[in-house]
């Protein structure tokens, strides 16, 4: 009989909610404890067979995995943004346990290497923004400012597992621009400022074909940039009359069944063109100027970016600048 136990663990700066299922998917126990060295320890050691033990990237996951490495069979400290595409139905800490327990369990659990990597230095309150940190040139530069023994060493092994990744990387990087090649929507697309060639190119992989989208609202809500209100308590009866409740509950938000990737794609798409003069920044500049806040700002240019993404494809026009007035988002 498997006597593998999985363990999920949903990490915070004071506490962890932790949850253990077996090779069968049943849940054996779940609780709430101190982020704090003894009581963890305490914890593990409790759990009998041969233990496995995933937690999410974060300020905290450096500090941990050193921690729980000698004393479980399998660690693994994997990526928030692609287990988020696998969570359903009501969300808290103890969900979440019990959720990456689960994609523990079934190997569905994904790891970044280079969060990995910015994670240990974030684990010892050093700043490492930009992408500096990867490179070759200054690799001996940011190994020195980590003064543990350990810690530089475990740095250099995720250093060496970034190096052994990156011809795979660049291998996929130029199929996919070959494969674009093909079809010529991506020369159309290109026209637009912030979708370059790789974005362009995955567009159409994901896309496919811009009439599955009858109106831009339907490509919104595929985005996940849908607005969505949830009502609760709507209506009362008064005197035996059913009347409305103007009190009732309303909660605004996006929608939540969405493809993950075209959402990412184009919110990188907003981004940059929030940083690089031209007429998509004029046009969150003018937002914001209006009073709009700069995050209703951003998810309005992203809006903007993906109805100019379906005119353009599905009529087969170039961009025009125009449209930023023409069409409302």
């Amino acid at each position: 009989m498997n006597q593998e136990k999985y363990i999920g663990m949903d990490v915070h700066a004071a506490t962890i909610s932790a949850a253990v299922i077996n090779a069968q998917g049943k849940v054996l126990t779940q609780c709430v404890m101190e982020t704090k060295a003894s009581t963890i320890l305490e914890f593990i050691q409790a759990q009998r067979g041969t233990l496995a033990v995933t937690f999410e990237e974060g300020t905290m996951a450096a500090w941990l995995h050193d921690l729980l490495k000698p004393h479980v069979s399998r660690l693994v400290v994997c990526d928030p943004r692609k287990n988020a595409l696998m969570r359903d139905g009501n969300q808290n800490d103890r969900a979440d346990a019990r959720n990456l327990a689960e994609l523990l369990r079934t190997n569905q659990v994904h790891t970044r290497v280079m969060n990995r990597i910015k994670s240990v230095y974030r684990s010892w309150a050093i700043p490492c923004a930009g992408t500096s940190v990867y490179s070759r040139r200054h690799r001996a530069e940011w190994l020195a400012k980590l003064v543990e023994p350990g810690v530089r060493i475990r740095a250099e092994h995720l250093y060496q597992q970034l190096d052994s990744l990156e011809p795979v990387r660049q291998a996929a990087r130029r199929e996919l621009l070959r494969e674009s090649r093909k079809h010529a929507a991506v020369k159309l697309l290109r026209q637009i400022p912030t979708i370059g060639p790789i974005r362009s190119a995955l567009l159409v992989a994901i896309l496919q074909t811009p009439h599955r989208f009858r109106t831009k609202r339907q490509l919104w809500a595929y985005s996940g940039f849908a607005v969505q209100t949830y009502d609760s308590g709507e209506f009362r009866f008064e005197r035996g009359k059913l009347k409305r409740n103007r009190e009732r509950i309303t909660v605004r938000g996006l929608n939540r069944n969405h493809n993950h990737d075209l959402k990412n794609l184009l919110k990188g798409a907003a981004i940059s063109a929030i940083e690089r003069p031209g007429p998509l920044q004029d046009f969150y500049a003018a937002l914001v100027g209006k009073g709009m806040r700069p995050s209703m700002a951003r998810l309005t240019l992203a809006r903007k970016i993906a109805a100019i993404i379906l005119i353009t494809w599905k009529k087969g026009v170039s961009f025009d600048p125009k449209q930023l007035q023409r069409q409302t988002a």
